[in-house]
């Protein structure tokens, strides 16, 4: 069973060239466990949205993160073969392919991961779904790059500033009734909306500028 990350932490940061150093080491069980965390409900949503039960979108996930420590120690970031999100989005897209062929009982000349060219790997599995999968990858990439700018804004206001943003903003409540509702004036939820706004702003713009640092 998957553990869900503890409230603080950022369940999706894109992923520094420093922590994919770590992860060569296979007992660096924080450089994993981060890693882990940043990553896994990424693999489990995107699994989930191609059509897999909450089970079997788990056994993707266990799948991928078991290949993943057998690839890593030898895992060269290198920008000109490509983005290291992208050589994720392979893995998991071909776990996701291989669970489905594996149920529909079509067997596997061999395991469609081994090998280390990300071309010849996908040339093993053809999959006339691949677009749309590669376009919830880029969906599903977005949505927790934003839920990461805001668990990082939560550390840095209240939780009450953090809900006037979330109904006014993401809601899209007006701002009287949002008043009405916590027992404000409508002067503080402008307030409030505008500081976080501001924060989420920031924040988003630095996680991608980190997300671009590393290729990504």
């Amino acid at each position: 069973m998957i553990t869900t990350p503890e409230p603080g932490t950022d369940s999706f940061l894109p992923t520094r060239q420093s922590l994919l150093s770590r992860l060569r080491d296979c007992d660096d069980q924080a450089g994993w466990r981060e890693f882990f965390e940043s990553y896994w409900r990424l693999i489990y949503n995107v699994a989930r949205k191609s059509g897999l039960a909450d089970a079997e979108a788990q056994d993707v996930v266990q799948s991928t993160f078991i290949y993943l420590t057998r690839k890593m120690p030898k895992f060269r970031y290198d920008p000109a073969r490509g983005s290291f999100k992208s050589w994720l989005r392979v893995v998991t897209r071909s776990r996701i392919l291989v669970h489905r062929r594996q149920e529909a009982g079509t067997p596997l000349p061999r395991d469609p991961l081994a090998a280390d060219d990300t071309d010849e790997l996908l040339a093993q599995i053809p999959d006339a779904s691949g677009d749309a999968l590669d376009e919830l990858w880029q969906r599903e990439w977005e949505e927790n790059l934003l839920e990461a700018a805001l668990r990082r804004v939560r550390a840095k206001v209240s939780a009450r500033q953090l809900l006037m943003f979330r109904l006014t903003t993401l809601h899209g409540l007006p701002l009287t009734q949002v008043a009405r509702k916590l027992d404000v004036s409508v002067p503080q939820v402008y307030l409030a909306r505008h500081r976080v706004a501001k924060l989420f702003k920031a924040e988003v713009a630095q996680l991608r500028r980190e997300a671009e640092a590393d290729g990504q």
